[in-house]
């Protein structure tokens, strides 16, 4: 089904890309326990400040990728991070799907449906794989997808840029902030009574009495088909301490965009307050914590990863590392 203008079509990463990451994140939570590591997880996730990180893309031409590029200043003039495009003589780098080294660690495709990206260093997870869709973290796999602009940019495309390069830079969602409201303000159920009723495209709209969809129905019917279980995982507040969160900015980037019936209240605390397409003062200070300028905070940042190794490498020989231990080791050794 082709999506319409007023329909709410959400990111959403594969399920077999979700499960890895939940496998994962749950060892990294344990481990981060057992060692007395509680910013393990949040460290992990974010690249080196001051480091360069690559981008490449699969598909486009050069013209695309020269307004990706631009439209990503906006983030790199706001933390000490540069993302390096390759560009050369009007030329972007380019990967392929047959890469078994990285060409970059953001590769960006404009082949598969949706906006969505992996999370931070994740891009470069090897044990985070959709191999049946070409997904995941290894060299030949996609890390950001814009759906679609190859043939045609969305209207506000720079925000949705914004957005996805911000998750790749190990951002989450704002609605997700546990200092926010969206949790308890959204209208997660039907209002009572309401009759199950799909227009011809297969979207569940208001019945015929006028009584609305909540969010699980809305989300389980077209275009989004999702099951309960994905709704959570996607809207309901995040709940894990690789959430760098700052005080709940409405005027975020990251804020989903939702029609008035998503709320309780109208106009809602948690409605976006921003014009979605350029960074708000929030999304720049949020920039400036997990990528920051002085110098003082970049060494504290790489004492505790030296710490983290330290306690981590003590404790056995390479040979007995798992794939996920030798990934935090790799990680924190790069700091």
């Amino acid at each position: 089904m082709n999506a319409q203008g007023n329909d709410v079509v959400l990111e959403s990463l594969p399920d077999a890309v979700v499960a890895a990451m939940e496998v994962r994140d749950g060892w990294r939570k344990r481990k981060g326990q057992e060692e007395g590591l509680e910013f393990l997880i949040s460290d992990l996730a974010r690249w080196r400040p001051g480091s360069t990180v690559r981008v490449a893309f699969l598909d486009g031409d050069d013209a695309l990728h020269k307004d990706i590029a631009e439209a990503t200043g906006q983030i790199t003039d706001a933390c000490d991070l540069r993302l390096d495009f390759g560009e050369s003589g009007g030329r972007y780098r380019r990967w392929k799907t047959t890469d078994t080294t990285y060409a970059a660690e953001i590769r960006v495709s404009f082949d598969k449906g949706g906006f969505w990206s992996l999370v931070g260093t994740d891009s470069t997870d090897r044990t985070i794989s959709d191999p049946l869709n070409g997904i995941g973290g290894g060299p030949g796999q996609r890390s950001l997808n814009l759906g679609g602009f190859a043939t045609r940019k969305p209207d506000r495309w720079q925000g949705t840029v914004r957005h996805e390069f911000l998750h790749a830079l190990a951002f989450h969602h704002a609605h997700q902030n546990l200092r926010g409201s969206c949790q308890d303000e959204f209208r997660w159920e039907d209002d009572p009574g309401y009759v199950p009723t799909r227009d011809d495209r297969g979207v569940f709209v208001p019945d015929p009495a006028g009584r609305r969809p909540g969010i699980y129905t809305y989300l389980g019917g077209q275009p989004n088909n999702w099951p309960r279980s994905k709704v959570d995982h996607n809207l309901r507040t995040v709940e894990s301490p690789d959430v760098i969160a700052g005080p709940f900015d409405p005027k975020s980037v990251m804020l989903y965009r939702f029609q008035p019936f998503f709320y309780k209240s109208d106009p809602s605390a948690c409605a976006p307050a921003g014009d979605g397409l350029n960074l708000s003062e929030g999304d720049k200070r949020g920039l400036d914590l997990l990528y920051p300028h002085t110098e003082a905070d970049v060494h504290r940042l790489r004492e505790r990863a030296t710490a983290a190794l330290q306690a981590l490498t003590g404790e056995e020989g390479n040979g007995s590392r798992s794939a996920f231990e030798q990934r935090v080791v790799d990680l924190l050794g790069d700091w």
